[in-house]
């Protein structure tokens, strides 16, 4: 076991996240992590069934006297968000995450720590060894690519669950208790550049140092969007100056908010007015997010003459496409205090071939959600782009007489010793789809205290940890 790890409680449960840790399983490469939970059914002779898509359910049968109980479903992801720092050496298809621990945390070196969803996944898997516990017949579901669309869950198949009983482990606050969750879908926009010869001297542009973070649970924090920040500087450095872009990237999944963006642009000469202005409006959004980004860095460096750039037309409609398309909090829930209802992160741009741009929109609201797609493709529409719409995800709608969240409030006194939180996420959660596609199933959602997730400062709070396996273990036992 990893040193950061020995003497953690509850051991089964950290041993199987020392494994899984060392499993390549970003999103749509979950291959090895299915082959370990298939190892682990193997070696406790336990029944289990893939479907089509790569998702595996393993079945333990009930405790001594408890076969008559109704089987309960414990519901986790097996893939992650894999995120670095771009000084990382890391390579996430075959490298083991690199633990530390400081106090009372545990994070991952440099990179993202995938204790989302690999804490939940590993409490199932020790549930599945624990031969201390008491329950009914249990159905461990783990489910694959969840980070990129939940398209795993999508495509579950309907014969794999015969439980109504689900506990989902894939919340990140210890204390509360998840009953609902909000909805999304992506906005692709597309726009054709024209492009000539460039000509003159090039700078890079590079926006860096931000904190990111979950595009859902943390974009009510007011972080800064690396994408719009390096949009906004642009625009002011265009009306200081003429220049032509040659490319701008930035962010990477579409439900991260981008850290870093950077941008090569062409002068026909030096201009030291255009440069003031793009430091000058770099220093305005320092002192905005002074206290929320203080590691945010811009530098601006020449470099060799790209062979295209793009033509000032399409430099001047890229630049006031990116200042006009949303990101942050649309709208605040009129119902939940403190639950944002609908929200778009600006996740992606690249300039390849192609002006691309996505958008990931999420709304407990069908009706906000679609306004909201909307108006991005409206503002697509007057700078000449198409856009183009993902499928929807469901979100899921709160049954405050849920036998299951009975259960889970009464554990909550005997494990916290005090009145769970009863809340609902703004994040899309595989319950969402899994109640559509299984009517009646009767849901909530509990994890330990995970903070900073889809992002390198990704940590989990240790001693939360044991109390999640207890509240699990004791809601199996009163279930049955």
């Amino acid at each position: 076991m990893d040193p950061a790890l020995k003497g953690l409680r509850p051991e089964l449960l950290w041993k199987h996240f020392d494994e899984i840790r060392k499993v390549p399983r970003c999103s749509k490469n979950e291959k090895m992590a299915v082959e370990y939970v298939m190892s682990v059914a193997k070696r406790l002779k336990l029944e289990y069934k893939l479907d089509k898509a790569g998702n595996i359910v393993v079945r333990k049968p009930a405790s001594k006297g408890k076969e008559k109980a109704p089987i309960v479903v414990l519901q986790g992801h097996l893939d992650m968000v894999c995120e670095k720092n771009k000084e990382t050496k890391f390579d996430f298809t075959k490298d083991a995450i690199q633990l530390r621990k400081e106090g009372n945390y545990l994070y991952a070196r440099g990179t993202t720590l995938g204790a989302d969803n690999g804490i939940g996944v590993a409490c199932a898997l020790a549930v599945l060894e624990d031969k201390a516990l008491v329950h009914g017949p249990i159905e461990a579901i783990f489910t694959i690519d969840e980070e990129t669309g939940l398209t795993g869950a999508f495509a579950l198949g309907k014969d794999m669950l015969k439980g109504r009983y689900l506990l989902n482990l894939d919340s990140e606050e210890d204390g509360a208790i998840y009953v609902g969750c909000a909805g999304g879908g992506e906005t692709e926009i597309h726009m054709d550049i024209a492009r000539t010869k460039a000509e003159g001297k090039a700078y890079k542009l590079v926006l860096s140092g931000l904190k990111g973070g979950h595009s859902g649970v943390d974009i009510l924090l007011g972080r800064a969007n690396a994408l719009k920040m390096l949009g906004r500087m642009l625009y002011k450095g265009h009306q200081a100056g003429n220049f032509h872009l040659a490319e701008i990237i930035g962010g990477d999944k579409h439900n991260a908010i981008p850290r870093e963006a950077e941008a090569v642009i062409v002068l026909e000469k030096a201009d030291r007015k255009l440069m003031k202005a793009l430091e000058d409006e770099f220093k305005a959004i320092m002192f905005e997010f002074r206290s929320i980004e203080p590691t945010m860095k811009y530098t601006a460096m020449a470099v060799d003459l790209p062979k295209k750039m793009m033509k000032g037309k399409d430099t001047r409609c890229i630049i006031e496409l990116i200042m006009a398309l949303p990101h942050g909090v649309y709208r605040m829930s009129p119902d939940i205090k403190d639950l944002v209802e609908t929200s778009t992160n600006l996740s992606k741009i690249r300039t390849e071939n192609e002006f691309y741009a996505q958008l990931a929109s999420r709304s407990s609201s069908k009706t906000q959600l679609e306004a909201l797609r909307d108006h991005i493709e409206a503002i697509a529409s007057l700078s000449g782009a198409d856009a183009v719409r993902n499928d929807a995800y469901p979100g899921w709608l709160p049954n405050l007489n849920s036998k299951t969240l009975a259960v889970l409030k009464e554990c909550a006194h005997e494990v916290w010793g005090k009145e769970a939180e009863i809340k609902a996420i703004h994040a899309g959660l595989e319950t969402g789809i899994i109640g559509e596609k299984y009517p009646g199933m009767d849901m909530a959602s509990i994890g330990p205290q995970i903070e900073n997730p889809h992002s390198p400062d990704e940590r989990v709070k240790v001693d939360t940890v044991e109390g999640f396996y207890k509240m699990v273990s004791l809601a199996l036992k009163k279930l049955c």
